[in-house]
């Protein structure tokens, strides 16, 4: 790992190794910038506080524009101090892209979203509610992690599902597209019928993520410490 590198570990989920990656950025000095758990706050802490222990990864852009290394480091210095964590949309993956590119992405996150639209909420809600309500952390613990279990099961099954379905709205694009250059306009309509339906799906999923988004941000938060 090089100076202004990015950087992550691998963060436990409770016994669900391997869900979460930690992002930062590598000073080259033996320091990392990082949005720092439970803290939520853009810290520079030395790398062994970053890593706990754990195997570094690099982040590479091979085909996409980066800034040069003291750019990097010297964006993520701007930002210390700054406590606006958001796990949807300002987290710790957020950041380091955002240092390294330019653009405020993160890759986990599209990855983890999708399969919320699959689940039973009304099943879901009430046994996360109460397990972060719970005064016994041992027990909060073991209500947590039956609901967490549940989760994987459903992002296991339905994962794959989803981006099947994605590969099909933009194959069925890319036949609209061809048709109409073969002035077909017969099958430019099918096909455009068929990405709609693609479309409608993902449209329902979004209203569905916004009544899930808060109530997944609060569980995470109290587990990704």
């Amino acid at each position: 790992m090089a100076r202004g590198d990015q950087i992550y570990v691998y963060r436990e989920l409770l016994n669900l190794n391997g869900v979460y990656e930690h992002h930062g950025i590598d000073c080259g000095d033996g320091y990392v910038i990082h949005y720092r758990k439970p803290s939520e706050t853009i810290e520079k802490t030395t790398l062994l506080t970053f890593t706990r222990g754990n195997s570094i990864y690099l982040r590479e852009y091979p085909n996409e524009f980066c800034f040069i290394p003291d750019v990097v480091v010297s964006r993520a210095h701007v930002r210390l101090g700054e406590q606006k964590y958001n796990f949807l949309f300002n987290n710790c993956e957020h950041f380091a892209t955002w240092c390294k590119t330019g653009i405020n992405h993160s890759t986990q996150i599209k990855e983890f979203l999708p399969f919320l639209k699959h689940l039973n909420v009304a099943g879901l809600y009430n046994p996360l509610k109460q397990a972060l309500k719970e005064s016994d952390p041992q027990n909060a613990q073991r209500l947590l992690q039956e609901a967490l279990d549940d989760i994987r099961v459903v992002w296991d099954d339905l994962q794959p599902q989803y981006k099947q379905a994605i590969k099909e709205r933009d194959t069925w694009d890319q036949v609209a597209r061809e048709a109409v250059k073969r002035n077909r306009d017969d099958l430019a309509r099918a096909a455009l019928e068929k990405k709609l339906t693609y479309q409608q799906k993902i449209n329902r999923f979004k209203e569905q993520l916004d009544q899930l988004a808060i109530m997944t941000e609060k569980v995470l938060k109290n587990l990704l410490i």
